[in-house]
């Protein structure tokens, strides 16, 4: 098996995720360019005293922008991480391994068996005759080969079954480490982007502080004024460490996803991409039928069923004979004699090797219902596999149909939210406009900075259900991984 990565919608711009992630760095390095552009000019023209300060600080934002670009990571990265490294997909890929055994067990059922004794000893007496106590030894060979069981056929298919039963758990565990990797990057994002909105909302909020400190000063406000702005900016701060430590606590959940090390001196990777909103048109009754197909727990469950009827077959072949064709012999060495009890014949005296062959067979006559119950248990099993699959194959269609809704609610939402966003940064910027100039109140300007922070953070928030709905719809879809033969229409 190979695994694949995962299709995501390019947008706007056509190009593929690595080109993106690419332009990506070249923004970062060329943000990092301009700075330290900006620094050499300084640096330039500062006085001699202050070059040797200069360079330590542009030192310092070196080191800063280089450890920035190692802990960032895009989504394909922290997907193919996960494949690499994750416990619970290790774990899986060890459990095929163990199955690829577990099918030598099941085929061997119809394979020759071969056994063989060695006994061994020491022989003498007192009586005339006997030579003294001397070491003896002899073998003892068997051999057995199937010629009809009604389990063989049924042992082999169950063997085949055991392998493909732990690569599609192999490919369940993928899907599930996956998918929770891209809803713990989406987190990362999301929280990550209210952070920046509340720091940058809350160095507005210091501005307004010194504009009416400065108007307090100039006696043109009253302390009130100073203290409303003040006290407006604190109520800002409970929220931003709110959501630095959900980010915290996404990074984690990324890096537990991911395998990396927890410890005290773990690297904890951060997001290097952007939440953004893409819309979406998808085929829903295409897309339906694929999935009934597609999707790994529906195979699992297949497989399930096919695994309990080969059960059943392999018990019942029980009731019918098993013909087996036998080969034993013996070698004795001619210096290995026996005592002949005083008989004149001295043929009596000596021990030949032998070989037999013959045909065995075994048919079990009176069940009194030990195989008859085994029987009906592992055909109940089969039925209630086949009525979970039922249920799997019909909520299908319903969860597709709940997620595109979905998607048109949240589209919706997006179109009012972008157009309330625009109108509620303008009320912002001219409230503190006309605030600086004694125009407006404290309580005009908190309203509309508090109006303009929910509906950015609404925003927001749309922006990741959207990017949370299509990872859904992936998974749901069976997009994340199949099997090797068939990832052709998933790959890029």
């Amino acid at each position: 098996m190979k695994p694949t990565t995962l299709d995501r919608d390019c947008g706007a711009c056509s190009r593929s995720p690595a080109c993106r992630a690419e332009a990506r760095r070249w923004r970062v390095g060329g943000a990092a360019f301009r700075v330290i552009a900006q620094l050499a000019v300084i640096l330039a023209l500062r006085p001699a005293k202050r070059l040797q300060k200069t360079r330590i600080t542009l030192s310092i934002i070196l080191i800063v922008v280089s450890i920035a670009n190692t802990n960032a990571i895009t989504l394909d990265a922290a997907l193919a991480k996960t494949l690499e490294k994750n416990p619970v997909i290790l774990e899986a890929k060890t459990a095929v391994e163990q199955a690829a055994g577990r099918r030598l067990v099941l085929r061997s059922i119809g394979l020759p068996n071969v056994r063989m004794q060695g006994p061994a000893g020491v022989q003498g007496g007192k009586r005339g005759d006997q030579p003294n106590p001397q070491p003896f030894g002899l073998v003892r060979g068997f051999f057995v080969q199937p010629l009809f069981n009604a389990a063989i056929p049924a042992s082999r298919r169950r063997g085949d079954v055991e392998l493909l039963l732990a690569q599609q758990r192999l490919n369940v565990a993928i899907v599930e480490q996956l998918h929770a990797t891209r809803i713990a990057f989406y987190a990362a994002l999301l929280n990550d982007s209210l952070r920046e909105l509340g720091e940058a909302q809350r160095q507005r909020l210091a501005e307004n502080v010194k504009t009416q400190a400065e108007r307090y000063e100039a006696g043109q406000a009253d302390r009130g004024a100073m203290a409303s702005a003040k006290l407006l900016e604190q109520e800002l701060n409970p929220r931003i460490e709110e959501v630095r430590r959900s980010y915290q606590g996404a990074l984690l959940t990324l890096a537990m996803c991911m395998g990396n090390n927890l410890g005290p001196a773990a690297n904890i990777v951060r997001p290097d991409e952007e939440l953004k909103f893409a819309a979406t048109d998808y085929d829903l009754p295409a897309e339906t039928t694929a999935a009934r197909s597609r999707r790994p727990d529906l195979k699992l469950a297949r497989l399930l069923i096919r695994t309990a009827a080969e059960d059943q077959k392999i018990i019942e072949a029980a009731y019918y004979p098993a013909l087996d064709a036998t080969l034993s012999g013996t070698y004795i060495p001619i210096t290995l004699k026996q005592g002949t009890g005083g008989s004149p014949r001295s043929s009596e005296s000596v021990i030949s090797s032998e070989l037999i062959e013959g045909v065995a067979s075994t048919w079990r006559v009176v069940d009194n219902g030990r195989v008859g119950g085994q029987v009906a248990r592992a055909r109940a099993v089969r039925e209630m596999n086949e009525i979970s699959l039922r249920q799997l194959e019909s909520n299908v269609s319903l969860e597709l149909k709940r997620i595109h809704n979905n998607f048109h609610a949240i589209e919706e939402r997006w179109k009012s939210l972008s157009a309330a966003v625009a109108s509620a940064e303008q009320n912002v910027n001219v409230v503190q406009r006309t605030l600086a100039e004694g125009l407006s109140s404290q309580l005009e300007f908190r309203t509309a900075e508090s109006s303009f922070l929910e509906t950015k953070s609404a925003l927001l928030s749309t922006a990741y259900q959207q990017n949370v709905a299509r990872a859904e719809w992936d998974r749901a879809t069976g997009h994340y991984f199949q099997f090797s033969g068939d990832t052709a229409g998933n790959s890029h």
